[in-house]
């Protein structure tokens, strides 16, 4: 409980690098009033390490960040990565095959680190961190750049790749496999929009008490493995051409009842055994999907290109068609709006833009449309349930919180701007909502990847008595992060 003692002292003095906690007002105040009803304070600034920050083109930064209890200890530490291998020039440029990890709790102190160097990631890359190893501790799983003499690649294959799952207290191999089926993969794509996301997820294809298997998207190509590294299943996508190929980042979830997760790509949804439950082609832009509770609590593929709600079967609960989302760049999914039953799909229909809808699973109905606060790519929705599991959650976007009954956002307190395009194209907050402490409501972990600080925002100060342990979910563990 070292950190959390420490925790304990943020009204009365402050801490500074590499751990420091900064209150929204003077110490010892109350946090600030975003909006009517709506509180906030920057509960902590934690300094990423300094043995593990780069400099590149005069500019310090850590990386790419994941969360999850690495040591077992019932709290969130961080893991901060880098990659090497992306494209030459252009959105693409940074890397994509991780080959620095960094570890540490979230009192600053270093837990471990492996590799060296690496660049910003092109995207959020192929790294997760859950618990494969069933010690009660998050695993540290991810690809891994193994360079080899004999074996010419770029960032265009993955000949030069393997499949790691690494113990979180020390940062050792657990298991190492380079399956065929992921090592003989190679862009395909005309432009490298779809070949960039290699998002690894976390799933559960074969029915175990906990999930213990992974799937990756590969261009075309799905490959299913599970905690040994075995292949389960891959699966091929006949559409590949950039704006009408499938979601960029798939996502896992058990659409059809039967204890085991199935796989949504938008223009098809895979079941546990890599078998397409429905294949069609939708709208154009399928950049975001789900699989989540929808309509009198049943599971829908949720999917953004045209605006669709799809069925295990393959039918259409809802379509808005291309005149009402042109470009459905980013959907989220949950209890919006306190004053509407059911819970809310907010879309941002107009590609990049601030512009967005809310859709009411009660009748399929668009019920507002309004605009966000621009920021950076115009990307990061993320819903936040800031005042506990019983009240409607807040929206975070590009560094506010925005409540969808008024449609008011306002600025989190103490925040600074973020590094933008002018160092790279992933230069904006990224943000995981996590109970880091302990009462119920939602914090937000915020994080820069081209900077060297994480923030911390929370509704209200900690209170030592409801600390119960920081329990990960699939929020934490397959993060949605766009770009």
């Amino acid at each position: 409980m070292k950190q959390r003692g420490l925790l304990l002292a943020w009204c009365v003095c402050w801490f500074v690098s590499p751990f420091q906690l900064v209150a929204a007002a003077e110490p010892g105040t109350s946090p600030k009033e975003l909006l009517p009803g709506v509180q906030a304070l920057l509960y902590q600034r934690l300094a990423i390490p300094e043995a593990f920050l780069v400099e590149r083109k005069n500019h310090r930064f850590g990386g790419d960040v994941r969360i999850g209890d690495l040591n077992g200890d019932g709290q969130c530490d961080f893991l901060v990565y880098r990659c090497e291998h992306g494209a030459p020039r252009g959105a693409h440029m940074g890397g994509m095959k991780p080959c620095f990890l960094g570890a540490f709790e979230q009192d600053g102190s270093v837990l471990w680190s492996v590799g060296k160097g690496g660049n910003q990631p092109s995207r959020p890359m192929s790294v997760a961190l859950h618990d494969m190893t069933g010690d009660g501790a998050a695993d540290v799983i991810c690809f891994w750049h193994r360079p080899r003499p004999d074996v010419k690649a770029d960032w265009q294959s993955l000949a030069d790749v393997v499949v790691q799952i690494r113990d979180g207290r020390t940062g050792k191999v657990v298991r190492e496999s380079a399956p065929v089926e992921i090592t003989t993969r190679r862009r395909k794509d005309p432009v490298g929009a779809n070949w960039v996301h290699q998002r690894l997820l976390i799933a559960n294809f074969r029915g175990t008490p906990t999930p213990r298997d992974l799937v990756v998207k590969l261009g075309d190509t799905y490959v299913a493995l599970d905690e040994r590294l075995q292949v389960l299943w891959t699966y091929q996508t006949r559409w590949v051409k950039y704006s009408h190929c499938p979601a960029y980042i798939p996502a896992v979830g058990d659409i059809d009842g039967d204890g085991r997760d199935e796989l949504n790509g938008g223009y098809f949804v895979i079941d546990n055994d890599g078998q397409p439950l429905w294949e069609q082609k939708l709208g154009r832009n399928m950049d975001s999907v789900v699989i989540t509770v929808w309509d009198a609590g049943q599971q829908r593929a949720i999917c953004s290109g045209f605006g669709h709600v799809m069925g295990a079967e393959g039918e259409v609960v809802l379509s808005l068609g291309e005149g009402e989302v042109p470009h459905g760049q980013e959907v989220r999914v949950a209890n919006l709006r306190d004053d509407l039953p059911g819970p809310e799909m907010v879309l941002r229909y107009n590609g990049h833009t601030p512009e967005a809808l809310l859709v009411s699973s009660q009748n399929n109905q668009i019920v507002s449309r309004f605009k966000l606060n621009d920021s950076p790519t115009n990307v990061g929705m993320e819903p936040v349930y800031w005042q506990g599991p019983d009240r409607a959650a807040l929206l975070f976007n590009g560094g506010w919180l925005w409540d969808l009954k008024t449609l008011k956002g306002a600025a989190l307190p103490g925040l600074p701007p973020p590094g933008g395009g002018k160092v790279h194209r992933m230069g904006f907050y990224h943000a995981i909502p996590a109970n880091l402490c302990g009462d119920e409501a939602e914090e937000l972990v915020l994080w820069d990847p081209t900077s060297t600080a994480i923030y911390i925002y929370t509704s209200r100060p900690w209170e030592a008595a409801e600390y119960t342990g920081y329990r990960a979910g699939p929020r934490q563990y397959n993060p949605r992060l766009m770009d």
